[in-house]
């Protein structure tokens, strides 16, 4: 044998030796470490069972990251989704106590500006808790003395729920993985990107797991593990700006979450009310660029005293990389116009991206023995994520 044949051959029995040094076998291996792989992940890891997370990056940086932080069930749909949203909150409070990460349980109010607005907020008010729903109508002033940030010049009223909580996406996902790891024993891998899955089987550049279950949690991303998956489940993608303000004063609380009329035409739990049909054509009519960008304005308050204000709605598979300035200048216009708190000035602005189907709040398939892939498609992964990874491990088999 030559000098350079032999010097391949150990270089090939080298490497071969390595990736044998660096298997990995546990119970239940999680693609993604976004809040739906998390929440697979101490609940899996709860129950006794050892777990493994292969992240990308080297800190989750998908629709997890770039969110409101509102865990927000009055947006689902009446049934199974709303009980899902309500199954999740529950799972959301225990883990969020149990690692000692900030959140506010403040509730949420859809304040109403005008007589259609109020009309919805009322009716749903009327309607929803008779399907599970916690929530009241509050005249102007009820409103007023609930949220001191709502501008009360034309204000008709409020819808408010004492169900929704927010949490800082950064501080959750920065903070969440070193709890798992260190009460549950979860081990996480960041900068592993999963090439292949199999039967019970995965692989990275650097190391090759076996595992009982294995669940694909990685959003969209799901398209370069199982491509002729992701073109037959019609999935495409949703974009969405954002932008954070400066820190608010020292001891300033925005209180409530806040959404206003445009959310009640945004969330499917509204589709109960009849008068939807006519604030639809009020601010079609008056609106029309906002239903252009599908804008919709919440606001919600990070552990840091920033405030999270958007956001808008763009569709398709080749959504663009670039921001448009025009639809954060509508955000804040009618933001400015309903709100009022110390400091609006911009200090951040992003945009997101999640899958999306027109006909499913989420899809899982199931391509080969003990592997279960599952995308949030209705960006509302947040609230859902606990609920549904409950649902996931049980169907797979895996005891909690």
């Amino acid at each position: 044998m030559n000098q350079r044949a032999f010097q391949n051959t150990s270089t090939t029995a080298t490497r071969e030796l390595l990736y044998l040094r660096q298997a990995i076998n546990v119970d239940v291996a999680i693609v993604g470490a976004g809040i739906v792989g998390l929440a697979h992940a101490y609940l899996a890891a709860r129950a006794g069972h050892r777990v493994a997370v292969f992240e990308r990056n080297p800190v989750p940086m998908g629709a997890s990251l770039r969110n409101f932080g509102m865990i927000w069930p009055i947006g689902q749909s009446a049934g199974q989704l709303h009980r899902f949203a309500l199954r999740s909150r529950t799972l959301w409070l225990e883990v969020l106590r149990q690692s000692k990460t900030r959140y506010r349980e403040t509730g949420s109010i859809h304040a109403a500006y005008s007589e259609q607005e109020a009309a919805v907020a009322f009716e749903f008010s009327s309607k929803a808790p008779a399907l599970g729903y916690d929530c009241e109508w509050l005249s102007p002033e009820q409103a007023l003395a609930c949220s001191h940030a709502l501008v009360s010049e034309g204000l008709a009223g409020a819808l408010w729920s004492p169900t929704e909580f927010t949490v800082d996406p950064r501080q959750l996902l920065s903070e969440l993985p070193g709890f798992l790891s260190e009460q549950f024993g979860v081990t996480f891998y960041f900068n592993s990107p999963v090439q292949r899955v199999e039967p019970q089987k995965l692989k990275t550049p650097e190391f090759r797991c076996e595992a009982e279950h294995i669940v694909v949690a990685g959003g969209d991303d799901f398209q370069t593990l199982f491509p002729e998956h992701f073109r037959r489940s019609g999935v495409s993608r949703c974009k969405l700006q954002m932008m954070r303000t400066i820190s608010q004063p020292e001891g300033w609380l925005l209180g409530p979450s806040l959404a206003f009329g445009l959310t009640f035409l945004h969330y499917p739990a509204f589709e109960i009310c009849d008068s939807r049909a006519a604030l639809k054509a009020h601010l079609e009519q008056t609106m029309p660029e906002f239903f252009r960008y599908g804008i919709h304005v919440l606001v919600s308050q990070s552990g840091n005293g920033q405030l999270t204000v958007g956001d808008s709605h763009e569709y398709g598979l080749d959504v663009s990389p670039f921001d448009d300035s025009a639809i954060n200048d509508l955000i804040l216009e009618y933001a400015r116009a309903r709100l009022k708190v110390p400091r609006l000035q911009i200090a951040e602005q992003w945009h997101g991206v999640y899958a999306w189907h027109s006909d499913h709040p989420w899809l899982f398939f199931t391509p080969c023995e003990g592997v279960r892939v599952l995308t949030v498609t209705r960006g509302n992964g947040m609230t859902m994520s606990f609920g549904l990874a409950e649902q996931t491990l049980l169907e797979m088999g895996v005891s909690l």
